[in-house]
């Protein structure tokens, strides 16, 4: 199986890793060598400049790991050409191509899967099971909050030449926090409306959004907001959601989930697995990619998925200038 690699950023580079350590060795790369890394690495890997030359080589698949604004640049081609694709979140910066990426995939007849890892997540997952199974009765609010300080990303690169921070490159807290928009509609059902305030709060001096607070009604009932922010010290993810029998509460620190059931007035404790880290989300994804290439499953978190998440953040933006609420 041949996969080619579009970016060699943070991102991309995890990726080139964990192929490697999923066995998988013919590995190509298309990239403009914009990237701040130590390149010592891909010195054996094959590198085009010209995304045709690329696509040339007939990868089997494409993982599509370059700046945001420059997703569909490559996805399209590489959807015409017949590729699986792996596509890193938020698919773009704008609405503009997604139907001429999905009308690709049906010509191409490849598979999309998008690249938000919160869904391989143990906990988040044993999450979704105890709302399924009303394990909080019906649940009526929530509250997800990410607040993460941007220089401490990537200490090797200026943050201010980070994609993250970057306009034209698609950044943007919203953008770049995208995944509690993912991972709420996975839990919680389709959304019914939205709003938000965002802003430049911080002392960063980028020129994008660092911080915003938005809130979600959900057709299925429940109401609640997502807080995301470039700023906070020390970094702190978690979700709580609510129900008329109890909540649950997850923490990404620890990576543990929390029941709470008032009938018994108890709390129960899920726990990582031993040894469980981070990076085995990026796994899980990737051989759920791989299963998904050999037709084996269905992507779990579809293009409609990504197109979605990224619908909910542009219309914050939308909701924040214009001072109102945004029905869908």
């Amino acid at each position: 199986m041949k996969f080619l690699i579009a970016g060699f950023g943070s991102i991309g580079r995890r990726h080139l890793r964990n192929l490697r350590v999923l066995g998988e060795e013919n590995i190509l790369l298309y990239r403009t060598h914009h990237s701040t890394l130590p390149e010592a690495e891909i010195n054996d890997v094959p590198v085009e400049t010209n995304l045709e030359a690329a696509l040339a080589h007939h990868p089997d698949a494409v993982i599509i790991s370059n700046p945001t604004a420059l997703h569909m640049d490559v996805a399209i081609p590489a959807a015409e050409a017949g590729c699986h694709i792996l596509m890193e979140k938020p698919i773009a910066d704008s609405l503009a191509k997604v139907d001429h990426l999905r009308a690709a995939l049906a010509s191409g007849k490849g598979q999309l899967l998008v690249g938000f890892q919160f869904r391989y997540h143990p906990a988040l997952r044993q999450i979704k099971t105890w709302l399924e199974e009303g394990a909080i009765g019906k649940v009526y609010s929530f509250r997800a909050h990410w607040g993460e300080y941007l220089p401490n990303w990537h200490p090797w690169e200026d943050y201010k030449q980070s994609y993250a921070a970057r306009p034209e490159l698609g950044g943007g807290v919203v953008l770049t926090l995208t995944h509690p928009m993912d991972y709420l509609r996975w839990l919680l059902g389709d959304v019914q409306s939205l709003w938000a305030f965002t802003g430049t709060l911080g002392d960063l001096k980028i020129k994008v959004t660092d911080s915003a607070e938005i809130g979600l009604q959900f057709k299925t009932g429940p109401a609640g907001t997502v807080h995301v922010d470039y700023l906070q010290r020390p970094a702190g993810h978690t979700l709580q959601t609510m129900g008329t029998d109890g909540m649950v509460q997850w923490d990404n620190a620890s990576g543990s989930a929390n029941l709470y059931q008032a009938k018994s007035d108890r709390w129960e404790k899920f726990s990582l697995p031993t040894g469980f880290d981070r990076n085995d989300l990026f796994l899980d994804e990737l051989r759920h990619f791989i299963r998904v290439i050999q037709g084996l499953e269905n992507p779990v978190c579809t293009l409609s998925d990504g197109e979605w998440a990224l619908r909910l953040a542009l219309s914050a933006h939308q909701s924040a200038q214009s001072g109102t609420q945004v029905h869908f």
